[in-house]
């Protein structure tokens, strides 16, 4: 079979409740217009991508994919995100855009990449969009990078924002707990994502807080808030998709495993390791012969 993107064979039609999302691609426009009063009447579907097959698979589903910088953990085995480079992320990111064809792709952007001027993040954020073709990138951050936010969004980047539990703030953090217990925390939180909207992101990622306050900041933000560990009440949803798969042993309180891929990958490569052994693959099936 082969590889190609232009020989494969079409996709079922997309998952979605729209019809104008059914001929072309999802675009920015698109995702911010799902919420018009309130929140969103049909979620918005979010899962990340990393590989161009992955992307296939999910894009028929879903209404955005994620190139999350969780391929830190998901494909290289690391620690945490902060080692995560631009390189990494924009050579995932092409393959992911290769793959889709439905859904909006969104690029993280790596740790060190933004914070440290508006310049700083408009070369990394139009070096990431250039390479990868994606419609927008994501960032981490609240009101200290409204700024910066504003700067992109008034040079033509669409920016994704991402309050509550941020890791690549996991040194300052302390940890991966949930966020808003406190009321100082709470009104922070809010405070982040009322700043980000104003200046100008599309939509905002809501992370590893409180109940409570994610359904507050649903009700209060004009774009749609996509909640991971928050709540249902928000305008629609993101899971790691290795998370969501059963590939890991260990996943986070608010992750549900919708199937168990790590069991079935290792009854697979049992019963090829078996075969192998006792010499029943290849069969004569598998092996080419020369013409009598």
């Amino acid at each position: 079979m082969s590889t190609h993107h232009e020989s494969a064979p079409p996709l079922p039609e997309p998952d979605t409740p729209s019809q104008a999302s059914r001929t072309r691609a999802t675009t920015v426009p698109l995702i911010r217009q799902r919420k018009r009063e309130g929140r969103t009447e049909t979620p918005i579907v979010m899962l990340t991508a990393y590989t161009a097959r992955q992307a296939e698979l999910l894009d028929p589903h879903c209404d955005m994919l994620l190139v999350g910088d969780s391929l830190a953990q998901v494909i290289y085995g690391l620690p945490s995100t902060i080692p995560v480079t631009l390189e990494m992320m924009a050579a995932h990111g092409a393959a992911v855009v290769r793959g889709a064809r439905h859904a909006l792709v969104v690029v993280d952007m790596p740790f060190g990449s933004y914070e440290g001027a508006p310049q700083q993040a408009f070369a990394s954020a139009a070096s990431l969009l250039k390479q990868t073709g994606a419609g927008a990138v994501k960032l981490e951050g609240g009101a200290a990078m409204a700024d910066t936010v504003a700067f992109l969004v008034a040079r033509g980047i669409p920016v994704m924002g991402h309050v509550g539990l941020t890791p690549q703030a996991v040194n300052v953090l302390g940890g991966y707990g949930a966020r808003g217990k406190s009321d100082a925390e709470a009104e922070k939180i809010l405070a982040d994502a009322t700043a980000l909207e104003a200046a100008g992101a599309f939509s905002v990622v809501c992370e590893g807080v409180v109940e409570p306050i994610a359904v507050t900041l649903t009700d209060r933000l004009a774009i749609p808030v996509i909640g991971i560990g928050a709540s249902n009440h928000c305008d629609g949803q993101v899971l790691v998709t290795d998370d969501m798969l059963g590939m890991f042993d260990r996943v986070p309180r608010f992750v549900e495993r919708f199937a168990n891929l790590a069991e079935e990958v290792g009854t697979a490569a049992r019963t090829y390791a078996a075969a192998v052994r006792n010499r029943s693959f290849p069969s004569a099936g598998h092996v080419y012969r020369t013409t009598a």
